[in-house]
């Protein structure tokens, strides 16, 4: 059929938000990695009320439908917090986004893409970055390298075909995110166990895991470390206390305590590292529901679980310690308490640590240090309206 043929409208309604969260399956249906995510947190992450992501963010939905069957869809939004940042810092006003993109022809994803697009401009934005879905903190970026595999939770997969999409659509790249993997059943290079060894002896130092029974003290403790540290990275964008309370929550039956660490140095918190067992290798087989009895199945693996791969998805240092030799040592001495845990006690052989943004020199030091090898690129495109 003609490009004619194709009719874009925005969300409207239960049926169209069915039809925008259900899209996936029937695109990705012949992918083996692709993993589907449970319809109804899909359903949350786009509801106001529900997501405090729109507590500081404006959205609009799209479809896309050819011979009414829908072919695609997107998500135009502007994070308002992100407006408010320095525009050296890959944010700053007039930036607007794009994401939730899938699309079943090149044709579908021009449509969609020109609507996200105009929508935008009619909010008052100048500059598009996307794909973004729907904040930094969420699924950022365009699975560029990396097809092949499964993604680890609470990153994302799409098909390879959406790159020439994108880009045909004069979208250039801005910024690259990458993952890295490791074999974390080997122990880390001599140099690595002797700065880890240095550490222990230093009484100034103090590695400890997190107390759950004070989740809230500790993740108000997590958050001033991740504002401090990150606050001057590219595409950074504050985290409300009510998006940690929410997050908290949804994370809090995959948070175990000795797969977190913080670093105190003088009796001071100034780093930390979260680790999650991957989600995914449970969920996969869900098909996005937990009905009928399919939450029974996730209860049994959340209660004590027994996953391949193990992924960092956070870690930072205060800033007045990332260019001293005491940052990486705090790193290194986080990374190899929790490497020993996750191989004795969830019976892990694989890490991924990311995502990394591409001119993150020390923490991708820190991955070429413990042999990380990069497994997935995720990119960035911007375009000026």
């Amino acid at each position: 059929m003609a490009q004619t043929d194709l009719v874009i409208t925005p969300v409207s309604g239960k049926a169209d938000m069915k039809a925008f969260i259900d899209l996936p399956w029937r695109l990705y249906a012949g992918d083996p990695n692709w993993v589907p995510p449970l319809k109804a947190e899909v359903k949350e992450l786009l509801t106001p009320g529900k997501n405090p992501f729109f507590g500081h963010a404006t959205a609009q939905y799209f479809l896309a439908r050819r011979g009414g069957q829908v072919v695609g869809r997107i998500s135009a939004h502007i994070d308002h917090l992100a407006t408010q940042q320095p525009p050296e810092q890959g944010m700053g006003p007039g930036t607007g986004n794009f994401g939730m993109f899938e699309a079943e022809d090149d044709a579908t994803a021009q449509a969609l893409i020109a609507a996200a697009e105009d929508w935008l401009r009619g909010q008052g934005v100048t500059r598009v970055l996307g794909p973004i879905s729907l904040s930094i903190w969420e699924e950022p970026g365009l699975l560029i390298s990396g097809h092949d595999h499964p993604p680890t939770v609470m990153m994302g997969h799409n098909s390879p075909r959406y790159q020439a999409m994108i880009e045909g659509a004069g979208y250039t790249p801005v910024k690259q995110l990458k993952t890295y993997e490791l074999d974390i059943t080997k122990n880390f290079p001599p140099l690595i166990e002797r700065i880890v060894q240095s550490g222990e002896k230093n009484p100034r130092i103090r590695v400890r895991q997190v107390d759950k029974k004070q989740f809230d003290k500790e993740a108000a403790i997590i958050l001033g470390i991740l504002n401090d540290a990150w606050g001057n990275n590219w595409g950074f964008v504050p985290i409300t206390d009510e998006e940690v309370a929410h997050t908290g929550k949804k994370l809090k039956p995959i948070v175990f305590e000795d797969l977190i660490m913080i670093a105190e140095l003088d009796g001071e918190p100034v780093a930390f590292m979260m680790t999650l067992p991957d989600l995914n290798e449970a969920l996969k087989p869900l098909n996005g529901s937990l009905f009928p009895f399919r939450w029974i199945k996730l209860l049994s693996w959340l209660r004590k679980p027994q996953c391949r791969t193990m992924r960092v998805p956070l870690m930072g240092v205060v800033q007045r310690l990332q260019s001293s030799r005491m940052a990486s040592q705090l790193a290194f001495m986080m990374i190899e308490y929790i490497r020993r845990n996750a191989v004795a006690r969830y019976g892990s052989n694989r890490g991924e640590l990311g995502w990394v943004l591409d001119d993150n020199q020390g923490m991708n030091a820190i991955a070429d240090a413990i042999n990380g090898t990069v497994n997935k690129i995720y990119q960035i495109y911007e375009k000026p309206l």
